[in-house]
């Protein structure tokens, strides 16, 4: 087994623990922010995982390094995870109603409202009458991307991985960034705009967590992908079933819920993290050339 330690700027004297309680035979810099422990103790692992924890390290625990390009999938939640806001909430305080609605939207992503459908809904129609413009305004002023997106996504693509989002937030956002990204595809809900305002509803089947397992399944399929080959990234409860049929289910910032259900947690890390995971050298280079 292999372990691979990530926080931003990785102190030495940190490798050094890590590898004396998992009784490492190598450490491999990857950059300065991880390093790789190679041929370590299986058994001294939960040990590791709490110091990990209580030192604010990300640790993975890889059986091989695998090649970049034998994976096939990236799918990535958008809202809190690709970037740093929620975009439901953001718009409602365009009108003074982040408060309600950010409070529905955190009992969703807890597992606490079980029907995001009906979660969704509710909130959607709090957003009754704002502009189409604030949402621009939204995307102008508040959205980023989170730490690491771009470099990860560049590499992904640079190996031939097919890079989807999936979310269930909303195609005004996730077009804007299908198109500034490169982004192969990208599913999410639409908003009923009417004379240049929102009605409060939304166009069509909702994208909930049954259906973005559904669109991860369907491009697996298209591609010949197995789990192995396919990476899910989220940080809802909505994202379980999606993470739960890919065997790099990573939880990003994520809700306790998803948490303990993912193989991966990056709480410290940037989303670049991801990369060190695997041997992406050919990958990296090539991302650097585009």
């Amino acid at each position: 087994m292999h372990l691979v330690l990530q926080a931003p700027g990785i102190r030495h004297d940190l490798i050094e623990q890590a590898a004396a309680l998992a009784s490492a035979n190598r450490i491999t810099p990857l950059n300065a922010c991880a390093m790789r422990l190679e041929d370590v103790d299986e058994t001294a692992l939960p040990q590791l995982q709490e110091w990990a924890k209580t030192r604010h390290v990300d640790l993975a625990a890889l059986q091989t390094i695998r090649p970049l390009d034998e994976i096939k999938v990236l799918a990535m939640d958008m809202d809190s995870t690709l970037i740093n806001i929620e975009c439901i909430d953001e718009i409602a305080d365009m009108v003074g109603k982040k408060a309600e609605v950010s409070a529905i939207t955190e009992a969703a992503m807890r597992g606490e409202i079980k029907d995001f459908s009906e979660s969704l809904r509710r909130r959607v129609a709090l957003l009754k009458g704002v502009a189409e413009a604030d949402l621009q305004r939204v995307y102008d002023e508040r959205l980023q991307l989170n730490t690491g997106a771009e470099k990860l996504i560049r590499t992904m693509q640079a190996a031939g991985v097919h890079v989807m989002v999936v979310s269930g937030g909303f195609t005004f956002f996730t077009e804007k960034l299908q198109a500034r990204l490169g982004l192969a595809s990208a599913h999410a809900n639409v908003l009923q705009v009417e004379n240049g305002k929102l009605t409060g509803q939304v166009v069509g089947d909702i994208v909930d967590g049954d259906r973005k397992a559904a669109y991860l399944k369907s491009l697996a399929a298209s591609l010949n992908a197995t789990p192995a080959q396919c990476i899910a990234m989220g940080d809802g409860s909505n994202d379980l079933n999606m993470l739960s049929h890919a065997a790099y289910s990573v939880a990003y910032r994520a809700k306790p819920v998803l948490q303990e259900a993912a193989a991966f947690q990056i709480n410290y890390a940037g989303l670049d993290a991801v990369l060190n995971w695997f041997d992406s050298k050919d990958a990296v280079q090539a991302a650097q050339r585009r």
